[in-house]
């Protein structure tokens, strides 16, 4: 049986340099998500044609590092950013921004296609400073999704409180880091049950 064997990172969207090929249905899905989870992203759009809903989720947002620029994809667009979205609903532009990104060193997740990305973009539950990512290795965004929906309703929204607490308690304790560990470990423990 196959497990999840990807490594899960959270990235400080703001100081990357983001790509999103697409300014259709599928690129405005995109856009939503890094919009909703970094709404300081570093994006960049590259679309022949956008959807109204993008300059819509970029005015809601309040999104001031959005960029959009009208314009066929070329396989030199990928050069200086670091992660790069392939959002078309055409599969052969897809291919080419997933070639173009290999050629350059930049990783590449192409939607609705597991296989040629380099990561994927997972569902994301969000309390304040908590933040749990959701992946089933691309195998089912609708589980991730249906997931996020139970844990959005299991956490509380005091949560976030809770974490400050802790990192202030954290703070305060006087001892090395092996002893701060294990009194954190118990005074949590006891959270969970």
């Amino acid at each position: 049986m196959e497990g999840n064997t990807l490594f899960p990172i959270f990235l400080k969207a703001e100081e990357l340099q983001i790509l999103l090929v697409g300014g259709g249905n599928v690129g405005c899905e995109k856009l939503y998500f890094l919009l909703k989870s970094s709404p300081q992203a570093l994006v960049t759009m590259v679309s022949e044609d956008f959807l109204e809903e993008v300059d819509h989720l970029i005015r809601e947002a309040g999104a001031l590092y959005v960029r959009k620029i009208n314009k066929t994809f070329e396989p030199t667009d990928v050069c200086g950013f670091h992660l790069v979205i392939a959002a078309t609903n055409d599969e052969e532009v897809n291919r080419e921004i997933m070639e173009a990104c290999h050629a350059h060193q930049v990783l590449v997740n192409v939607a609705d296609d597991p296989e040629k990305c380099d990561f994927y973009l997972g569902s994301i539950v969000t309390r304040g400073n908590l933040k749990v990512g959701i992946s089933t290795n691309g195998k089912s965004p609708t589980l991730a999704k249906r997931m996020r929906e139970y844990l959005e309703d299991l956490l509380p929204e005091e949560i976030d409180e809770l974490a400050l607490h802790l990192n202030n308690y954290r703070n305060e304790l006087v001892s090395d880091f092996h002893e701060k560990v294990h009194t954190l470990n118990q005074l949590t423990k006891a959270l969970l049950r």
